[in-house]
């Protein structure tokens, strides 16, 4: 996502309505705003059970996920580009901070982990650069817990637009819906290991260790 296009985000975010995704084939997808609106769920509370303290959550939205972390005693903090994301986050008297993942980030070379949940391995379209930053964000026996793509195969970068009440809003936006498989190389190429994937309800989930 980036700064011009977060209108209609935020706007879904404070008003919980329906948010999509339109892409250059015409295909539509609907974001899950509800569940990223609801607390953190048993699926995500299990994923959060591979994480270390201190942890950081990449993309933290309205906050299910650092409250979830908080709630098991594992200090955290969330970032997002999304002024209104990071107030609602703050609101529950969480820790988030109005920060861009390539930008300056509190903390660096000192975190346990990062989450990267809810199809975050797709910030910025660039799943390699992603994990780059990430590496550095990480102490060196860091680990990254990434949500994948359901499908294992997929590994597509598209520029999308966001859809609100049927209409198509704000300038397109790089992204990236990347599956297990392809995860598997990123991680290489960016020194990482893949050291577990698992699936729960229909969601795929993956542990990244850093490499030293």
């Amino acid at each position: 996502m980036q700064l011009d296009a977060l209108p209609a985000y935020e706007h879904s975010l404070s008003r919980r309505t329906a948010l999509h995704l339109r892409h250059p084939d015409g295909r539509v997808v609907t974001l899950d705003l509800a569940r990223w609106l609801a607390p953190a769920d048993a699926v995500d509370l299990d994923a959060l059970e591979q994480a270390r303290g201190p942890a950081l959550d990449v993309g933290c939205g309205p906050g299910r996920i650092v409250a979830g972390l908080a709630a098991r005693g594992c200090l955290a903090l969330g970032i997002d580009i999304a002024a209104t994301a990071v107030a609602m986050t703050t609101a529950r008297g969480l820790n988030a901070l109005r920060r861009d993942v390539f930008g300056h980030v509190p903390g660096q070379g000192r975190w346990a982990t990062v989450v990267l949940l809810d199809g975050n391995i797709g910030i910025g379209g660039d799943p390699l650069r992603l994990l780059h930053r990430t590496r550095t964000l990480l102490t060196p026996r860091g680990r990254v817990i990434v949500e994948t793509h359901a499908e294992h195969a997929i590994n597509d970068r598209h520029r999308v637009r966001f859809v609100l009440s049927d209409e198509v809003v704000g300038p397109a936006f790089p992204w990236a819906y990347v599956g297990a498989d392809a995860l598997v190389e990123y991680a290489r190429l960016t020194g990482f290991r893949v050291t577990r994937h698992w699936t729960r309800d229909n969601r795929a989930f993956a542990l990244l260790e850093r490499q030293s």
